[in-house]
């Protein structure tokens, strides 16, 4: 493949080899040296401006400049360069390498191709002197090539495990600590929490939940109970329905009277909410459960108070003013009598009794509506 930029980029994955791996492909370069007589066996990377000795014998430089790399040519093709004699080869005559110490004459290289198809560097022997190699040493420096490659790539693939093994321990580290803390907000709370499975089996209760059961029917839930053995048959039918909307994929809010005429007697405003797993589907429903009765009983007293209010302004905008408007009636007729000697003051006087009588009665009964309003809102309280 031709691409230079991916080349570029397989060749980084082989930059930081573990000393395990360095050691064999030294044994390898030292075979390699032996088998075909020369002085001097490489394995070269060949990066942007560099090229990498990853193993050597023979020399003590550990890279040189891209620019001068006999293995050019080698990562240019498939098969081995074979160069008898470089000083007289136009591609390499003209090389720092050849031309000037140390004056390199023979040079043999098989290039190091990836199982994604790019030639990354070689496996080459290198000679002062112009020689040859027979089929047997040819073919050797081929397989062992291929034999250092596959070393290599076997580096990064462990490498690779290793990086992904630390990354899933973390991560299980992190998910714990995650169930932790949501475990401690979970058993934490006041209110009732609960996951509830398609089969209505319980799948998980916090602490709360499972003290209200006790307290209750003397028998805390466990995993797999159905969570309507904990429900009274006279709401059992509406927390049914609701648990099936929300396995239905519907939200909902109920508020419900629990156990009424009993000591444990209260509202309660109870959510169904479906629960998915990671592919999106439906597995059951999460219940919460709040404790409302507080709620409902202020609720009730401002009803209780609006009602008392609503009879009070009906009797003040009716009863009391009629006999008001007969005193104030009254009043005027004895202004008029005055003026005439008041000849009628017996009457006046009997129907004022009347009328004030009437006025008593009716702010006594405002009194004793008023009365009666908080007596029972203390009552719901108590």
């Amino acid at each position: 493949m031709n691409n230079e930029y991916s080349r570029l980029r397989a060749v980084d994955r082989f930059t930081q080899l573990d000393a395990s791996i360095t050691q064999d492909l030294k044994d390898i370069v030292d075979l390699a040296a032996q088998v075909c007589g020369t002085p001097v066996a490489l394995v070269t990377l060949l990066g942007a401006e560099m090229q990498w000795f990853k193993a050597s014998t023979g020399v003590d430089m550990t890279d040189t400049p891209r620019e001068i790399a006999l293995c050019n040519h080698t990562i240019e093709q498939e098969e081995l360069t074979i160069v008898p004699d470089t000083s007289i080869d136009d591609r390499f005559s003209a090389n720092p390498l050849v031309a000037s110490a140390p004056f390199v004459r023979f040079y043999a290289g098989s290039p190091l191709i990836t199982d994604d198809g790019y030639a990354v560097g070689s496996l080459c022997v290198v000679d002062f002197e112009p020689k040859t190699l027979n089929d047997l040493q040819l073919k050797t420096l081929k397989v062992l090539s291929k034999q250092v490659m596959n070393l290599m790539q076997l580096n990064v693939s462990l490498q690779s495990l290793e990086i992904h093994h630390k990354q899933s321990i973390q991560q299980a580290m992190q998910i714990a600590d995650s169930e932790l803390k949501l475990k401690a907000v979970f058993d934490s709370s006041n209110d009732l929490h609960m996951l509830i499975g398609k089969h209505f089996e319980i799948l998980a209760f916090n602490k709360s939940a499972a003290g209200y059961f006790y307290n209750i029917y003397k028998k805390a839930p466990t995993l797999g109970d159905n969570i309507l053995d904990f429900i009274d048959e006279d709401v059992s039918w509406q927390v049914t329905r609701c648990l099936l909307s929300a396995m239905a994929g519907r939200s909902l809010k109920k508020e419900l009277m629990i156990r009424p005429g009993t000591e444990y007697a209260g509202w309660r405003e109870i959510k169904f909410v479906p629960i998915r797993n990671g592919a999106g589907e439906i597995i059951g429903a999460a219940i919460t459960s709040v404790d409302i009765t507080e709620r409902k009983m202020h609720q009730e007293q401002i009803k209780a108070q609006n009602e008392a209010l609503t009879r009070i302004a009906i009797i003040q905008s009716h009863e009391l003013r009629r006999p008001v408007a007969s005193l104030l009636g009254i009043m005027e007729l004895i202004k008029l009598d005055q003026a005439e000697n008041i000849k009628n003051e017996q009457e006046y006087l009997g129907i004022m009794q009347t009328t004030i009588n009437e006025l008593d009665e009716k702010i006594r009964m405002i009194v004793k509506d008023s009365e009666e309003t908080i007596q029972s809102h203390l009552s719901i309280v108590a």
